[in-house]
């Protein structure tokens, strides 16, 4: 017995001394915050799985100014955090959850000056928008929000003071969209007569962009916009895959560029949406979260996991990693 105990500790110190593994934040969805006891038990599993260090970055005061806090103020907040925090400073990863996808794009796309990001793994993120409001439920809260939606989702007033109105994509409304959406449009570089070289060259500097769709999303509409698939303008229906869109085929991010470097991995799981297990999250994110001097965080990462599932006793569980809504 001591002596397979001495093997034990012999290889997760070999394993542990001959990898080196980046940071990496995670970015929370709407209704949600980073004390929340899901998320943080994500973030400790991501951390203990992988050996990196994780940040949960709160926006605000989470959960309130998830949805009330415009999406300019979110990003620069969030760009301000991630400079403002040493260990991230030779760079790091990002893992994005639902809404905190936008939050994490905008960061790479946007933030000025900002430690780089080697690799974007997002779960259910609403990148090509979504054509109608996340499911809220029936408190005041929530008639609230539906009453702000009803009165012209890309009014000014509604983009201030909803969230999620700066990624509302309304398919059969496309113009009012560009017009008076204020901030997916810039994001996804959509403008006809301006578009910024900057934001695709930072978003095609990723390593790797890890795109997870979660087959029974009834939160996001459609569900292929985890994936960069949308709803063609002017119908809502025959959903395209992200290859079929102008932001793909033209380029307008540098998406394209990723793809055909082999960067780009659009995986399917199932589950609803932000519905994880942690088998899931050690074959999709946890490689992605490593790094090692001597070969591919995949090719290693089973036999590492075997070793912590001996040591740790870590059990299989699935995660629901949003609250009330999360889109």
């Amino acid at each position: 017995m001591m002596t397979k105990i001495v093997l034990i500790v012999f290889a997760l110190s070999w394993i542990l001394t001959s990898t080196y593994s980046l940071p990496f934040v995670v970015f929370h969805g709407i209704a949600d915050k980073c004390s929340n006891k899901g998320l943080k038990r994500f973030t400790n599993l991501l951390s203990e799985m992988s050996g990196s260090e994780g940040h949960c970055i709160e926006i605000g005061n989470g959960a309130w100014d998830s949805w009330l806090m415009p999406f300019e103020k979110q990003a620069t907040l969030a760009c301000e955090k991630v400079k403002n925090i040493s260990a991230l400073s030779e760079g790091y990863n990002i893992v994005g959850l639902s809404q905190g996808n936008i939050i994490g794009r905008a960061v790479i796309e946007l933030c000025e000056e900002s430690p780089q990001v080697n690799n974007f793994i997002s779960l259910g993120g609403p990148h090509a928008g979504i054509a109608s409001i996340p499911l809220c439920g029936s408190g005041v809260f929530c008639v609230w929000v539906d009453y702000l939606v009803k009165l012209e989702v890309y009014s000014d007033y509604v983009q201030e003071h909803l969230a999620p109105s700066g990624y509302i994509k309304i398919p059969t409304d496309i113009d009012s969209y560009m017009k008076g959406c204020k901030f997916l449009p810039k994001l996804n570089n959509e403008y006809k007569d301006h578009k910024n070289a900057s934001y695709k060259a930072r978003f095609a500097s990723l390593q790797n962009l890890v795109l997870i769709m979660f087959e029974e999303d009834k939160v996001l509409v459609p569900k292929e916009t985890s994936l960069f698939g949308f709803f063609p303008d002017g119908s809502w229906t025959d959903v395209l895959p992200a290859q079929e869109t102008a932001l793909y085929k033209e380029d307008w991010i540098g998406l394209r560029t990723l793809d055909e470097a082999g960067k780009v991995k659009f995986l399917n799981i199932s589950g609803g949406h932000l519905e994880i297990t942690t088998s899931d999250m050690q074959k999709l994110i946890v490689p992605y979260l490593e790094e090692t001097n001597t070969s591919s965080a995949a090719d290693y990462y089973y036999d590492k996991w075997s070793i912590r599932k001996l040591v740790g006793g870590i059990k299989e569980e699935t995660l629901y990693l949003h609250s009330i809504a999360s889109a």
